[in-house]
């Protein structure tokens, strides 16, 4: 069993495992070579083999423990009629919630054969993910990404029934696409839940029970494949989100790591550095590294995974 598998389930191991969100990505120049191969960011995502090839760069370059699969959390909304471009960023135009159609994994196969060829390449484990309802509910009542998406807000408090309906079509939908991911051969999947930090405690209470019945579904479907659970607000939401039944919670930098150490000793945490420490110079980044580690490890020897508190910044 891999390091990082270990990690997640508890299992003893040497050291903690170690990947990173966005951990290929733009500050590298190869990325930016396979990019420009492509006229759209949507055209980069679909193309089998350059995703393949960006999804495997980390490995080579990095000396990771887990490779995450490459594309975009909105991919798996165009089955269900949203319209996505990037320009560069993302902008989009939904049917009616009421009209929004059923998730038909056939047309995002560009994702799935992906998998099935990283797996061909590679012994690491593979990380398959998708957006938590939530942030993908956000996109689509906003249209395009928002410093505080106030339209979603306003739908939860102004028609509550609208709101719900919302979270169930896209937890039904993400639910078919993780486990169209894991039948391609995913090791471990993550829920990205990058604009939860936007909810209240109580809002993101009630929001909450669709999180729950979509990761108990992966889980009964699943049981082998660990479920992870990324959420930005880690401060004010940490204490609804512990009683997840997610195998990990991947909490931001806005919670100090010993409140989730010590709270929540039976489940696998991951994350918590701020990506803008990668900014310091050299000593500085190495000096917090080992503090943070220490920390860690004077609390547990495995249920913990090394990564940032959000993506790999650009530059």
């Amino acid at each position: 069993m891999s390091i990082f598998l270990a990690s997640l389930r508890g299992k003893k191991i040497d050291r903690f495992p170690v990947w990173l969100m966005r951990q290929a990505g733009r500050y590298m120049k190869d990325y930016r070579r396979l990019r420009s191969k492509v006229n759209t960011f949507l055209e980069f995502c679909s193309n089998v083999d350059l995703a393949v090839e960006v999804t495997l760069l980390p490995e080579r370059v990095l000396g990771i423990d887990a490779l995450i699969l490459f594309s975009d959390i909105l991919v798996p909304l165009l089955p269900l009629g949203v319209k996505v471009e990037f320009n560069p960023k993302p902008f989009l135009k939904s049917p009616p919630i009421e009209e929004l159609k059923e998730f038909d994994p056939a047309k995002v196969d560009f994702v799935f054969e992906t998998i099935r060829r990283v797996k061909e390449k590679s012994e690491l484990p593979l990380i398959g993910f998708a957006g938590a309802p939530f942030t993908l509910g956000a996109y689509i009542v906003e249209g395009q990404t928002s410093r505080e998406f106030l339209n979603i807000r306003k739908l939860y408090h102004s028609d509550r029934e609208k709101f719900h309906l919302l979270m169930e079509k896209l937890t039904k939908m993400t639910e078919e696409y993780l486990s169209a991911q894991i039948s391609a051969g995913v090791d471990a999947v993550q829920l990205f839940d990058s604009w939860a930090f936007i909810l209240s405690p109580s809002a993101f209470r009630e929001y909450s029970k669709h999180l729950r019945r979509l990761i108990e579904n992966l889980k009964r479907k699943h049981p082998e494949v660990p479920v992870i659970y990324f959420f930005r607000g880690s401060g004010h939401l940490f204490e609804i989100a512990k009683d997840l039944p997610a195998n990990a919670l991947s909490v931001d930098w806005t919670i100090d790591i010993e409140k989730p150490l010590k709270e929540a000793p039976n489940k696998a945490l991951q994350g918590n550095l701020d990506p803008a420490l990668l900014y310091a110079n050299k000593e500085v980044i190495e000096r917090e590294v080992a503090k943070f580690l220490q920390k860690v490890a004077s609390h547990r020897k495995t249920l913990y995974v090394f990564n940032l508190g959000h993506g790999l910044l650009p530059d």
